[in-house]
């Protein structure tokens, strides 16, 4: 039998996370360089340890140190990646200031007076050029199809489970908190048990939106439980007026929620403790990795998101510097 080069499965993206897990000797280390998550990972080196035939990567103590077998692969690695990134030309040097292409971000609503603002700001700043184009999904495989189609450049979300398939680096987290108004009668209580926050009736700002990329939604669906939406609008900008007429709750991050409350007459409390925290992120896909404008365009929301928790404008923890690396 004839045995070709691809049958043992042995690609170019696993030889790379090969290279990363023997330098780092950290699985959590090399997801995050990766920017993918952390099972991931470890499926890759399961399938590694099965072609190779050697655990290439074992424990000692509370640490992975490399067997014999992967010392000896690492330099090799090392050699035949250099070779083969050096097979492919230079990319055509990127200038943000001279640049005239037109970028397309999805961001979510309810951290945009945050996020987009500075975006523009920074954009105008360093790309006065570019045509910035800030769009709605609403669904998860429309988003997935629009990045994989490069249609959508970027990707801010905040659902709670995003495809391990796309590239993922996070950003910020901040609580929830339930927004109703002042005389409510629950408007004197600090935090609501799940019971009680499913027997309300709920205003949602995405009436069509799939439950996979809504962080209330999505987590209550996680939770085998749902919520009774007693009502839509069509925009965010609706939400405080009609909160003011209703007895309805509205669900958002913080930050969102403590704006709202600092212009009407709002009462706020904490969402019940199973919603955990909102978690925001950075979303795109393989084939804009290594693109020059995509590396320059994350390296910028970053930037923003440090300046945002720096500058504690959101009551909540920044990601640490490993975290968000593989942006």
């Amino acid at each position: 039998m004839i045995v070709r080069y691809s049958d043992h499965g042995l690609d170019i993206r696993l030889l790379r996370t090969l290279q990363i897990l023997l330098d780092e000797c950290s699985v959590s280390r090399t997801a995050a360089i990766l920017g993918q998550s952390q099972p991931a990972v470890s499926l890759s080196l399961k399938r590694l340890r099965e072609i190779i035939g050697d655990p290439l990567l074992v424990r000692s103590g509370a640490r992975l140190v490399p067997t014999e077998r992967g010392l000896e692969l690492g330099a090799r690695i090392a050699r035949i990646l250099a070779e083969i990134d050096g097979m492919v030309n230079e990319e055509k040097p990127f200038e943000p200031a001279t640049d005239t292409r037109a970028l397309r971000i999805h961001a979510v609503n309810c951290l945009g007076i945050f996020f987009m603002p500075r975006i523009v700001e920074l954009l105008r700043r360093e790309a006065p050029n570019m045509q910035v184009d800030f769009c709605g999904t609403q669904n998860e495989r429309e988003i997935f199809t629009e990045l994989e189609a490069g249609t959508i450049d970027l990707v801010i979300g905040n659902w709670p489970s995003p495809r391990e398939s796309l590239r993922f680096a996070p950003l910020l987290e901040t609580d929830m908190v339930l927004v109703m108004r002042q005389d409510h009668p629950l408007a004197d209580r600090t935090r609501l048990t799940l019971d009680e926050y499913l027997s309300i009736d709920h205003l949602s700002p995405t009436p069509y939106i799939s439950a996979e990329i809504s962080p209330v939604d999505g987590r209550l669906a996680q939770l085998d439980r749902k919520r009774r939406i007693a009502l839509t609008v069509p925009e965010f900008a609706l939400v405080p007026a009609t909160l003011a007429r209703t007895d309805l709750v509205f669900t958002s991050s913080r930050p969102f929620a403590e704006q709202m409350a600092a212009v009407m007459p709002f009462a706020l409390a904490d969402a019940p403790r199973e919603f955990d925290t909102m978690k925001f992120y950075m979303l795109w896909h393989e084939r804009a990795h290594h693109s020059a404008c995509n590396r320059w365009l994350r390296s910028l929301v970053r930037r923003i998101a440090s300046e945002i928790g720096d500058a504690g404008e959101l009551p909540s923890r920044k990601f640490s510097p490993r975290d968000i690396i593989a942006a």
